[in-house]
């Protein structure tokens, strides 16, 4: 146990130098989601049944649920650089604990993640959101919002390690933004076609946001919504116990081997 934590802390330490060294990706992760809530925020808050700012207190739990299913993206990317250019192949010759080598890289997106939410979180109370509920619900909020992020790391670090190359595991990463455009991140799901619904609704990305409106106190009605939007900490919980089970063990295992 002592191995694995040693391990993983300088699995961790490791991306967490390659993020320092790499300033101009994580000035773009920051600016992104900033640059949506500024455009979004004032552009679809007048084309919509909602004022701007009461749309902008909507869209920001959306864009922090999208910013943490970014994880999914960002794992599949350092997985795959890592795994087609031969460094996991240096760290399976070395003394090193198997599993805290995709450990130590989820644990640093965490870090990372965790210190990049304080500028959104800023530029939202800039522009007029509140955060209308308690104390312990905004740290459950966040709380929770890490959980998921740390959830899609793992399936990041799944499918960059099953990718065939790094082109493809770009072209796929490039191809999750869609997956906040089928949830209520930006829009809220009640007018949309049934099956239309029924499909944003089952995104966890739905759930997650949800979770964040209900916990922050700018939760709009749920009427008629689907189980994990309508109990969306339940749902929340569930979807990241599902996606950790799933993706953690098949990572590990996947890494250990050395398949591709």
């Amino acid at each position: 146990m002592n191995a694995f934590a040693h391990d993983g802390t300088a699995m961790a330490g490791r991306h967490l130098r390659r993020v320092r060294n790499s300033p101009g990706l994580t000035v773009l992760t920051q600016i992104m989601p900033i640059n949506l809530l500024l455009f979004f925020g004032y552009v679809f808050g007048s084309a919509l049944a909602m004022p701007g700012r009461e749309y902008r207190s909507f869209l920001v739990p959306g864009l922090l649920a999208a910013t943490a299913a970014g994880g999914i993206m960002t794992g599949m990317f350092q997985a795959a650089a890592d795994s087609h250019r031969g460094v996991m192949d240096r760290f399976r010759a070395m003394p090193v604990s198997r599993a805290a080598v995709p450990v130590g890289q989820a644990v640093a997106d965490l870090v990372v993640t965790a210190l990049g939410t304080v500028p959104l979180l800023l530029v939202g109370l800039a522009v007029g959101w509140r955060i209308e509920g308690t104390a312990a619900e905004a740290l459950g909020a966040v709380a929770l919002l890490l959980l998921f992020r740390f959830a899609c790391t793992w399936v990041g670090l799944l499918l960059g390690l099953a990718s065939r190359s790094e082109e493809a595991a770009g072209q796929l990463g490039a191809s999750t933004f869609v997956l906040p455009l089928l949830s209520n991140a930006y829009i809220p799901t009640g007018d949309l076609a049934g099956w239309l619904r029924a499909v944003a609704e089952w995104n966890p990305i739905s759930a997650v946001t949800s979770a964040l409106r209900d916990l922050f106190g700018n939760a709009p009605a749920a009427d008629g919504a689907a189980w994990p939007v309508a109990h969306p900490v339940a749902g929340t919980l569930a979807w990241c116990a599902v996606l950790i089970a799933l993706c953690a063990p098949l990572a590990v295992r996947r890494y250990t081997r050395g398949e591709r």
